[in-house]
């Protein structure tokens, strides 16, 4: 027969257990990749490079959404994206159309990246990269 004292023991560990888990399951979503500066054209056509806070995109949405809905790739630096591209509503076009977010007109809020910033990804799990976000 199982004693009294014995099924407190388990109820507590039991109850421990499951805090635990419950506590591990609520550990809020860290950001990826903080900030991307896209520069590989930029300065060539006059203008500053692209800082893409990919961080505060990610925290919003789902990888799927951008990299197999919009067509990124999933690697840094293999995206030949063209302005031309997003006025005809393709890639970043998608949502940055004036409508959901601020068009292509704004230049200055992507392209806002210091002369001479490498291409490549800069900053951890929040922004700490060159952008002005």
């Amino acid at each position: 027969m199982v004693s009294l004292r014995s099924k407190r023991n388990f109820l507590r560990i039991a109850c421990a257990v499951l805090a635990f888990w419950i506590a591990a399951l609520c550990i809020p979503a860290q950001a990826e990749y903080a900030d991307v500066v896209l520069n590989n054209r930029a300065e060539k056509e006059g203008v500053r490079p692209v800082i893409f806070p990919h961080w505060f995109h990610r925290i919003r949405f789902r990888c799927k959404v951008c990299h197999f809905e919009l067509g990124f790739q999933m690697r840094a630096g293999s995206n030949n994206v063209l302005m031309s591209d997003i006025i005809d509503g393709k890639f970043c076009g998608m949502c940055h159309n004036d409508q959901i977010a601020w068009g292509p007109a704004n230049c200055d809020l992507c392209h806002s990246g210091r002369p001479g910033l490498q291409s490549g990804i800069y900053g951890g799990a929040s922004t700490a990269g060159p952008g002005r976000w």
